[in-house]
């Protein structure tokens, strides 16, 4: 997520004037009414598992600049044609475009092979690969005080397993993922293999996007599943001279075409003002994309047939935007976010569903004012039958968060984390981890908070 503090004061003012000048006195009898409304539609006849199926199976490993990314685009057309949408828009992007080519090897030289995959971004190893010393580092820091030159550098920290929020946690350790061998490659290592950022205990390695300076070297890279990465910290430690070969036959090709996807439904009262709900196309290329994030895609989809199926008008735009490029470039988020600066347009309020389809809990919440989520905290009585208990101060998410710097409220779904990271960036990301009711509950979680923002404001 790349965050930024530059808000827009004036023109947040000038939203929350516009947004809160006409909104109705708060009826909670008919508000509950038409919460009950949207969880029954919800549950008793929702599609959106069954587009998830679709998609994950014809689509898998949606990368940038994949031939199943831009097939998941005009699948994602038709679906918001189909669902009824007033407007459909496929809105270009360019996008980074990265293969990884043949499958990797990482083995102990002369011994064991380990289970891994090359990081994203990663660049080849030399033709023929390479085989040099190994050192073990817990942190970014030790590569000042420790003598890399020539070596693989092995970052194996675990994620803490302390936190409650397990979101906390691959934060925390992410750093050596996603910077770490940009980092060694400047102290002179020739390779770095990185622990996967995940709590489980398992042979399933986990990649995820690695960048490295612009002018600095750059070295491969791959990840480790936690199993091979304790059975290469263990064999180190029998043999401190253990060296460790790479294979990696990565390539970068020149920047695709891609687009985000929009659809609407036309506001009856103030259509010059839009409220967004939204996740992220593409996947990673491993990866069949169910919960990361085609669970955030469908339910996306989801809330604007839900205030359909209740025959509910939104009073101002609403748009579904299914964005291209979150994982390895945040092109399809700028793409948004810049052509919404240009065209001037007024965004009120803008979710974002990036957390996989578990069991929602509440919302993380954002706005210049920073009183968002104690706003929001007023219908938590609305929410409470559902499971929905937590109004959170947040960003979002990395795609609508750049519209907080216009002025708008953004959020995110916040549902219950502690499985997501199991499956996260893998092959095991699959339709079998998703359980159909938890994907609708999400879904009428965020059509209910919409309904309510686009009533009352926020």
């Amino acid at each position: 997520m790349r965050l930024s503090t530059r808000l827009a004061p004036v023109a947040a003012l000038c939203a929350a004037v516009l947004f809160n000048s006409s909104h109705a006195a708060e009826d909670t009898a008919a508000d509950a009414k038409m919460l009950r409304a949207i969880y029954t539609a919800a549950l008793t006849n929702g599609p959106a598992y069954e587009h998830l199926r679709e998609l994950t199976t014809k689509f898998p490993g949606r990368l940038a600049g994949s031939k199943n990314l831009a097939g998941a685009v005009q699948w994602g057309e038709a679906v918001l044609k189909a669902t009824g949408a007033d407007r459909t828009e496929l809105q270009p992007a360019m996008v980074p475009h990265w293969e990884r080519g043949a499958k990797e090897s990482i083995a102990i030289a002369g011994g064991a092979k380990l289970t891994a995959v090359a990081l994203g971004g990663s660049v080849p190893t030399p033709a023929g690969g390479l085989t040099a010393p190994l050192v073990e580092l817990q942190s970014l820091d030790a590569l000042k005080t420790t003598d890399v030159k020539g070596k693989i550098v092995f970052f194996n920290r675990p994620m803490n397993p302390e936190y409650i929020n397990p979101g906390l946690s691959y934060g925390d350790a992410g750093d050596q993922r996603n910077q770490g061998p940009g980092e060694a490659a400047k102290y002179g290592a020739v390779g770095a293999l990185v622990r996967s950022l995940t709590h489980a205990h398992d042979d399933v390695p986990h990649t995820g996007n690695t960048t490295y300076p612009p002018d600095g070297p750059k070295i491969p890279a791959a990840a480790l599943s936690t199993i091979a990465a304790d059975k290469l910290s263990a064999a180190l430690k029998a043999d401190a001279t253990l060296q460790v070969s790479m294979q990696i036959n990565s390539r970068w090709f020149e920047d695709a075409p891609s687009a985000n996807v929009i659809g609407e439904l036309r506001g009856s009262e103030h259509p010059e003002q839009i409220i967004v709900v939204g996740g992220h196309l593409d996947s990673w290329d491993i990866a069949p994309g169910a919960h990361d994030d085609g669970a955030g895609i469908v339910q996306s989809i989801e809330v604007m047939r839900l205030l359909k199926a209740v025959g509910y008008k939104p009073r101002h735009t609403f748009r579904v935007v299914l964005f291209t490029n979150e994982e390895n470039g945040t092109r399809g988020a700028t793409a948004y976010s810049t052509a919404a600066q240009e065209k001037k347009e007024q965004h009120l309020f803008a979710l974002e569903t990036d957390n996989g389809g578990f069991q929602p809990r509440g919302f993380n919440l954002g706005n210049p004012a920073g009183n968002a989520a104690k706003r929001a905290a007023r219908w938590s009585a609305l929410f409470e039958p559902y499971g929905i208990a937590s109004f959170s101060d947040g960003v979002g998410g990395t795609d609508v968060h750049p519209l907080l710097a216009q002025g708008a409220t953004v959020a995110g779904l916040t549902p219950d984390s502690q499985r997501y990271f199991d499956i996260h960036h893998t092959t095991e990301d699959s339709i079998d981890k998703v359980n159909p009711r938890e994907l609708e509950l999400g879904a009428a979680a965020m059509a209910s908070l919409i309904y309510l923002v686009d009533q009352y404001g926020l």
